[in-house]
């Protein structure tokens, strides 16, 4: 799991009986270089006709009016709070029409204005006052209006024993804790939150104090950290990760109870067996988990057992073996959190309790990660209603499906946004006088093509980005896109290079119908559902390239007709 991203600045200014709201995009935040940097998101605000420093002007509290100037306001929230793989998707030229990128996306740019207006709600007149209260209620009506339609639903195990997560449960109420949830079993995900009561946006769903975090406070004040401190090569995570090892079998841990609940395996990729692997075989997600556990293979080899043979009694061997070592970084893989403490030092962390919120592509909880420099504590709060019964979810961050199967052992419900094929291509792509939609690399990437909402010439529902870059590469002197022979003759060629370049990946990937599903491993059925996901992103890309070459030979006819006629 991961902490949100910095939120866009925000500000409010007052003016006699009107009210500006400002709109900035942070230069702290850590993606704003590389956007800046390309200049892409600059010119997707431009386009749109706002800038990276916007002023909305509310005049009335009039709920039309409200509501008008709301929808302008989120327009640029959005793309305020685009991430990397929504920037790469987004159109860039000023007739497109998307007004919405993802559901995270949605959901983080109606609570960043709403945190705004509940922040300038102080000092002002009281005309001043009912414009942002009526605000306020129709930022309201829109996250609820969008909950209602993006819940997941859940089912809950009735029968399945609870008895270690209540424990725990009670071990965190007894040592500060807070919550409104519960712990059950849901069908198809394990151990999940389920809300004890209605939860309104805003309301605390859990509070953890401080002193039951596990970071690397706890190795510093262990009987390992001076023999661990002395190896330069050695990050705190390692350091927790080894103390975690040892942790786990101590009867007299403070966090006896946390370790008791947590499964003995995790079933996260890096526990696939070979017919998985074999399942995967020639897919983005064999390389990443081939990668990761040769890494973390070489990591122990080189790490853990001069630790057990120079020190036995701090590392006792039959803890330290490489199934052990998996397993907790399955654990910190799957469980971690970063997060940001008062002294400003942000670190990674176990959070016991919190870690029973699962993923979700609909969150209830999305920024997250800091903690209360008054209360010392924790906060997990709503950014979207919940119902008493309902399923909390929390969302880790903007990962593939490959990336959760990788680390976290599952696949989310719903349309992943950020399921992308990435693209190696070969050759320059030259200069350009609008670098905004040129990529300075030639790693591009590819998603399922029912997310995008135009499939009209030059466009297909493929990333404009990655047209654009094969345009420059084909003709590199043809600059505009326009309805003349030699700009489609261009397109057609484009069109058929990625043809084959997805007709062959699609053969890779092989017959769906020979894989047997039923009499399966955990392991196998999840390569099986990666690969499903796979072929369908690939077939819809299949599908707009077929369909775009129709759409282009139609208007070469029409293009070479004319010139027939003229």
């Amino acid at each position: 799991m991961e902490v949100d991203k910095p939120l866009p600045t925000y500000g409010a200014l007052e003016l006699e009986e009107s009210f500006f709201v400002f709109l900035e995009l942070p230069e702290s935040d850590s993606f704003f270089d590389k956007k800046k940097a390309r200049k892409r998101l600059f010119n997707l605000l431009q386009k749109k006709g706002f800038n990276t420093k916007e002023l909305c002007l509310l005049r009335s509290s009039h709920p039309d009016l409200i509501r008008t100037s709301l929808k302008i306001m989120l327009q640029i929230a959005r793309i305020i709070n685009l991430d990397e793989v929504e920037l790469y998707f987004s159109e860039n030229d000023a007739s497109s029409t998307v007004d919405f990128y993802s559901p995270r996306n949605e959901i983080v740019s109606l609570n960043s204005i709403l945190r705004l207006v509940e922040n300038s709600l102080d000092g002002h007149t009281q005309m001043q006052k009912n414009i942002l209260e009526e605000l306020r209620n129709a930022i309201f009506d829109m996250i609820a209006n969008f909950s209602d339609k993006n819940n997941v639903k859940s089912v809950i195990v009735e029968d399945h024993c609870c008895d270690e997560e209540r424990c725990l449960l009670q071990w965190g109420e007894a040592n500060g804790m807070r919550s409104r949830l519960g712990i059950a079993y849901v069908e198809g995900a394990g151990r999940g939150a389920i809300a004890r009561e209605d939860l309104k946006v805003g309301d605390t769903a859990l509070e953890i104090p401080a002193s039951l975090i596990i970071s690397e406070e706890l190795v510093k004040k262990s009987d390992m950290f001076h023999i661990l401190e002395k190896r330069s090569e050695m990050s705190s995570e390692t350091m927790l990760l080894l103390w975690s090892m040892k942790e786990k079998h101590s009867n007299n841990s403070k966090f006896k109870v946390y370790f008791d609940t947590l499964p003995e395996e995790f079933n996260t990729g890096l526990s696939f067996g070979f017919e998985a692997l074999m399942v995967l075989d020639e897919t983005v997600l064999f390389e990443e988990i081939m990668q990761a556990k040769e890494h973390l293979q070489v990591q122990y080899e080189q790490l853990v057992p001069p630790l057990f043979n120079e020190h036995p009694d701090i590392f006792p061997p039959e803890l330290y073996t490489w199934e052990k070592f998996l397993w907790a970084c399955e654990l910190w893989y799957s469980n971690s959190m970063k997060i940001m403490f008062p002294d400003g030092e942000l670190r990674t962390c176990l959070v016991p309790i919190a870690s029973f919120l699962n993923h979700s592509l609909y969150p209830h909880v999305t920024s997250y990660g800091k903690v209360d420099s008054t209360t010392n504590t924790l906060k997990f709060c709503l950014s979207r209603p919940c119902s008493s019964g309902e399923e909390c979810f929390l969302s880790y961050g903007n990962f593939s499906s490959s990336h959760l199967i990788s680390f976290y052992g599952f696949v989310p419900k719903g349309e992943n946004p950020d399921d992308a094929i990435p693209l190696e291509l070969e050759g320059d792509e030259g200069d350009s006088e609008d670098d905004s939609c040129i990529s300075s690399t030639t790693t591009h990437m590819v998603r399922g093509t029912w997310f995008s909402k135009n499939h009209n010439i030059f466009h297909y529902g493929l990333p404009s980005t990655l047209l654009d870059y094969l345009r420059r590469a084909h003709n590199p002197i043809l600059q505009a896109k326009t309805l003349l022979q030699e700009s489609l003759e261009n397109e057609m060629e484009i069109l058929e290079q990625l043809r084959l370049i997805f007709d062959d990946m699609m053969d890779k990937l092989g017959d769906a119908d020979l894989e047997d599903r039923e009499n399966s491993r955990w392991d196998v059925k999840l390569a099986i559902e990666f690969k499903d996901i796979q072929r369908r992103i690939v077939s819809s890309i299949l599908t707009s390239c077929h369909s775009g070459l129709d759409l282009v030979k139609d208007n070469l006819c029409m293009c070479m007709a004319e010139d027939t006629r003229g």
